[in-house]
């Protein structure tokens, strides 16, 4: 198990903050990298052999529903359809972990958040490219649901809040509603607490509030343990949440792979949306947790594969001002990390 409590967030320079962040990553990826022989051989992107016969080593996050489109696509047999084959590389618990697999190597696409990648790129601590969207929305900021005088975002002032890890979406979110309150981050004890032990961390008093991709916040209040203090809708209307990436040597060695796993993307992202019933069933199949919960998370998802640079422009403002990563020119960054051409020319077939 993890041992969530021990990273608290304090005051620190821009420069501090960036470094200690990028550290993490590297440390991770040392760990990721003992693996790296297990999973792949040492010159599978060699320019000599051409398009790679192995299949497409893709991850996503633990129980993350953003990610049913992935799902989607295993169960209706859109990859086979596509004539692409992949392999489940990694189930993350969350996506700094995803960016140092394919900081080792590990990986040659994936299904992570938007704040890592953007962190990792800039940070130049990882090399992908971002070729569609996955989903708006779909976190929320949870509080216990007894009678605790937590009633408002600003309520959270010396408080201690869980989140997935720093630098992701719900760092990012949790932060961005803190500031909107008027309330200073730092004020705030935040931890380092992986999605599955959230829930229980609230309950039993350890954390006083949490933030998380769904189905967690819908299940916390499934149970009677939590409400929702704030969706990431209320925080952020509209805002871009985890994409579909891949590693950018990968793209250029082999790009009609990446295409085929696009095709597949878009098909089942449609598919969610005209078989909801079904979405429902892959949903609980897939995370685990019970069909409530599933109904009531996929209520505050949103499903897209068009990517927004818009949105990625102020993930680049949010975080430069927070001083976790320094971009000299945010349009050419954006322009560069987006490779939207790639899903303008794929429909499903």
């Amino acid at each position: 198990m993890a041992t969530w409590g021990e990273r608290r967030f304090s005051p620190a320079s821009p420069q501090q903050k960036g470094n200690s962040m990028k550290n993490r990553f590297v440390l991770i990826a040392i760990t990721v990298g003992t693996m790296v022989l297990a999973l792949s051989s040492c010159d599978r992107f060699s320019p000599d052999k051409g398009a790679s016969p192995e299949p497409v080593r893709i991850a996503y996050l633990q129980n993350d529903i953003h990610h049913l489109a992935l799902w989607v696509a295993l169960e209706k047999g859109f990859f086979q359809e596509e004539d692409v084959e992949v392999e489940i590389a990694g189930i993350f618990r969350a996506g700094p972990e995803v960016m140092s697999a394919f900081i080792a190597g590990a990986l040659d696409m994936a299904y992570v958040g938007e704040a890592p990648t953007t962190f990792a790129v800039a940070n130049r601590t990882a090399d992908v490219k971002v070729v569609a969207q996955v989903n708006t929305e779909g976190s929320a900021l949870v509080v216990s649901s007894g009678p605790e005088a937590i009633r408002r975002v600003s309520d959270l002032n010396g408080k201690t809040v869980g989140v997935p890890g720093h630098a992701t979406v719900q760092d990012f979110l949790v932060k961005k509603a803190l500031v909107q309150a008027g309330i200073d981050p730092s004020s705030v004890n935040i931890l380092i607490i992986k999605p599955p032990e959230m829930i229980n961390a609230l309950r039993t008093g350890q954390i006083d509030a949490f933030i998380a991709w769904e189905p967690y916040p819908a299940k916390a209040f499934e149970m009677g343990v939590g409400r929702n203090l704030a969706t990431s809708n209320d925080i952020w209307a509209d805002h871009p949440c985890c994409v579909l990436v891949t590693d950018s040597a990968y793209l250029k060695t082999d790009p009609e792979k990446v295409k085929k796993v696009l095709r597949a993307h878009v098909r089942a992202t449609e598919y969610i949306g005209d078989h909801p019933e079904e979405a429902v069933r892959i949903g609980v199949k897939y995370t685990g947790m019970d069909e409530a919960s599933i109904r009531r998370a996929l209520q505050s998802v949103a499903y897209t594969y068009v990517p927004s640079v818009k949105g990625e422009m102020e993930y680049v403002r949010f975080l430069s001002d927070l001083g976790y990563i320094t971009v000299d020119d945010p349009d050419a960054f954006v322009s560069d990390l987006i490779v939207g051409e790639m899903v303008d020319n794929i429909g499903a077939r």
